[in-house]
């Protein structure tokens, strides 16, 4: 992978793991994050070799959210008529929704570890990602009802499916911080560990978990959660039985019988 501004990327035994790595600046999302992030997404979604993708913040935090600066340069553009305003606001949220939409359309899982501050925008990331966990000083806020404004890049569109409806309006009408035993109670992580090095360490061995399992199987069941999001159960099931009349003649499925059968390991092509 390329060296980037914002990200640094590692792929090792199948497994992918990008930091946003600006610590200095508690990983604020600047202007570079925003397009490397299609970049890298794009990059492993077509890596065969590459089975799960693991997200992460360098340093203490994952990250507090959407750098001020580039909100202030966004403002620098704008001029006097409202309407050419509102056509720059409107592509310029759009391109933003693009960067984490990469993320939820990989065809990879991607576990997200969080410590420390998940705010604003970091939210929005973190939604668009299949599994969310977190060490024990992992500190969520929905921040951008107190800037003013409403969450506009996957927040309020994928959390409710998350967490709830009830508990997601809460959360983003009063802007209060979620601390790490109620994220695990509401459901917003899957499990939360004591310390930064411990998070890391069992997200890692979750994903390679999932690593050792059939690629072609892992990308079947993802897409299928990912479609009954939007659609009725009807579809759902007529949409896999489509996908695994072709995907059941894989090779996978022999190999995972034979290793059941043998108590050995399966061992699948990528």
């Amino acid at each position: 992978m390329p060296d980037y501004q914002a990200f640094k990327v590692e792929i090792a035994h199948s497994i992918a793991h990008v930091q946003i790595n600006r610590p200095h600046k508690l990983n604020a999302m600047n202007a570079p994050f925003w397009s490397e992030i299609i970049e890298i997404f794009q990059a492993l979604d077509e890596d065969d070799s590459v089975r799960v993708v693991v997200l992460s913040g360098a340093g203490e935090h994952f990250s507090a959210g959407i750098d001020l600066m580039l909100l202030a340069s966004v403002a620098s553009e704008l001029g006097k008529d409202v309407g050419r305003n509102a056509r720059l606001l409107r592509r310029k949220i759009v391109q933003m929704q693009a960067a984490f939409n990469a993320v939820d359309h990989c065809r990879k899982p991607v576990l997200a570890a969080v410590q420390g501050y998940c705010i604003g925008g970091a939210i929005d990331l973190i939604a668009a990602c299949d599994m969310r966990y977190a060490a024990s000083d992992a500190y969520f806020s929905i921040k951008e009802v107190d800037m003013g404004m409403a969450a506009d890049v996957g927040t309020l569109q994928r959390l409710p499916r998350i967490i709830g409806d009830g508990i997601l309006r809460e959360l983003a009408y009063t802007g209060r911080p979620v601390l790490a035993p109620e994220a695990l109670a509401i459901g917003l992580v899957n499990r939360v560990w004591p310390s930064h090095a411990e998070l890391l360490e069992g997200v890692m061995a979750i994903a390679a978990q999932i690593a050792a399992k059939s690629p072609l199987a892992i990308a079947g069941t993802k897409e299928m959660i990912s479609y009954m999001r939007d659609h009725r159960v009807d579809d759902g099931l007529e949409y896999i039985a489509t996908w695994n009349a072709a995907m059941l003649q894989s090779s996978d499925l022999k190999v995972a019988v034979a290793a059941s059968m043998s108590k050995q390991p399966a061992r699948f092509d990528d």
